[in-house]
């Protein structure tokens, strides 16, 4: 697609930001690997409010190539039943693959495509305060004790069972025993 300044970053904005993304979730680098990833930083963004895809480098290679190993090494650390993408940007998506040892609620509602009322609790996280939901929203809460929250998102995903056998999707319903523990934060 063509690059579009301040709406949608170049590849080495994108490659510098996949590099960026794995060292905040602790990919630790060498001295001078650290120096390097300085000097990209200054080329790419020589003020702190800058517009993105405007930037780029004179030698992208090296960035790409870190960019690729930080995405392998982000790729290690995906939780199970999901998958690192990059797209535009970098995506934590679920795999659907219904034989997978482990099947993201996220995966089965997806495939479900259809309209499933308990969907949304079903999929959420435990957090601080203990409410149940997602990045953005409280979907939940606040409840009492983390496992109260965790109690609320294990009924809505046994509601999700009984949604989904109704909606005739005995298969996707016969992935519960394998879906992740509900995640507390």
């Amino acid at each position: 697609m063509p690059l579009e300044p301040g709406r949608k970053r170049t590849p080495d904005e994108l490659n510098f930001d996949i590099v960026g993304l794995a060292r905040i979730l602790g990919r630790r680098l060498s001295g001078r690997d650290e120096l390097q990833v300085r000097l990209w930083q200054n080329e790419l963004r020589p003020t702190h409010t800058r517009q993105c895809g405007v930037h780029t480098l004179a030698d992208p290679e090296l960035l790409q190539q870190t960019a690729d190993e930080a995405l392998a090494w982000l790729a290690e650390r995906a939780p199970a039943g999901y998958e690192f993408v990059r797209t535009d940007a970098v995506e934590l998506r679920p795999l659907l693959d219904l034989t997978a040892p482990v099947v993201a609620v996220d995966a089965v509602i997806q495939l479900a495509d259809t309209h499933l009322p308990a969907a949304r609790l079903a999929a959420s996280h435990v957090r601080r305060g203990w409410y149940a939901g997602d990045a953005v929203c409280n979907w939940s809460g606040p409840h009492e004790t983390a496992e109260a929250a965790v109690s609320v998102v294990q009924a809505a995903r046994a509601e999700l069972v009984e949604q989904l056998t109704a909606a005739g999707r005995d298969d996707l319903a016969a992935t519960a025993p394998r879906w992740p523990a509900v995640p507390v934060s």
